[in-house]
């Protein structure tokens, strides 16, 4: 397979810059996988195309603020994105732009912090937060939330503190991720509400989402590209309930590529349902995957040649997904982030 084959034409309009004015306004796509049928609805209709007794799985994981602005001594101001949110003051960053920066450089941030660069790898750099106070009272006051560089942000611009709230979902729990998991974006209470009181099951695993889900296919050739691992969870509610929906032959459907990733690795891993404290996925899922938990999913239109959409494809078929984004495009649906959700059945 060639990262071409999952490519697509997208009109720049049809990429949303900020979130509908409800969660579940949002347009949703039933999918079907045997049929191919597609129905245009909103995602506060969900209920009506789930059915009593599915699993509902959610990834529980809380966005940091993972985006400063930095200033060099030497002149001139960088935006720092931090990579993997849960290892504290000494991790991975991106610097833009950061072809100039050096090891051993210190960048000033606000708050009277600062970034010392211990190392520089290829597109990255090691570096180690210093400053006054502790590492997560520093990220709430002040970072910004890591939307994705389609979403044009400005300093200054009021959506910014919009995205403190749109760009986490209503159950995040557990922080540490570096981008959000998107399908969760449309879920509302009274929405989960209503879910569970017509038999749906819920509950949740936990992937801190790092840089590696999102990090750009540059081969040609899938079979060349490695997924860097991302740590997860399945706690012991969530084993139990797998397993007895996997014996009573219950609809599993997850919410989101990476509750996929890790309800996959999971099973791939830790054969047997028991629960796992911390593991890492490094599963790479494209068409040829055997699912062994996963039925159904609801997830965002992604991106052209990216992991998330060869993920997608192996669930519903790669000809069956790209005409599915062709009709989307022609009826108006939103992409990506804060776009427009499809349910695959």
């Amino acid at each position: 397979m060639k990262c071409s084959d999952f490519k697509y034409d997208l009109p720049r309009d049809r990429i949303a810059q900020f979130p509908p004015a409800r969660r579940d306004s949002s347009r949703l796509m039933v999918l079907n996988r045997r049929d191919e049928i597609r129905i245009h609805t909103r995602f506060r209709c969900l209920f009506q195309y789930l059915t009593r007794g599915d699993l509902l799985i959610f990834n529980d994981v809380r966005v940091i603020p993972a985006r400063f602005r930095g200033f060099r001594r030497s002149g001139g101001t960088v935006e720092i994105l931090i990579l993997d949110g849960w290892s504290g003051p000494f991790t991975r960053v991106l610097i833009k732009p950061g072809r100039r920066v050096r090891e051993n450089e210190i960048i000033d941030i606000p708050g009277n912090w600062r970034v010392r660069i211990r190392r520089k790898l290829q597109a990255e750099f090691m570096a180690e937060f210093e400053g006054d106070g502790t590492w997560h009272d520093f990220l709430d006051r002040w970072g910004e939330m890591p939307v994705p560089p389609y979403i044009k942000r400005k300093p200054g611009d009021n959506r910014i503190s919009m995205d403190r709230d749109r760009y986490q979902t209503v159950y995040a729990r557990r922080p540490g991720a570096v981008a959000a998991p998107t399908a969760g974006l449309h879920f509302t209470p009274p929405l989960i509400s209503r879910l569970e009181r017509g038999g749906i099951e819920t509950a949740s695993v936990t992937l801190w989402i790092g840089w590696g889900t999102f990090r750009p296919v540059e081969v040609q050739d899938v079979a060349d590209h490695r997924m860097e691992p991302e740590r997860y969870r399945i706690p012991p509610a969530t084993a139990v309930a797998v397993a007895r929906a996997r014996s009573e032959q219950r609809r599993i459907v997850a919410v989101g590529t990476t509750t996929v990733r890790a309800l996959e690795s999971w099973a791939e891993d830790f054969p047997g349902w028991q629960p796992v404290h911390q593991a890492e996925a490094s599963i790479f899922i494209v068409p040829g995957h055997r699912f062994k938990v996963v039925d159904s999913l609801i997830t965002n239109f992604h991106l052209p040649g990216s992991t998330l959409i060869m993920l997608v494809s192996a669930l519903v078929g790669r000809e069956n997904l790209l005409e599915a984004y062709r009709d989307a495009v022609h009826t108006g649906y939103r992409f990506y982030s804060y776009g427009d959700a499809m349910l695959i059945v």
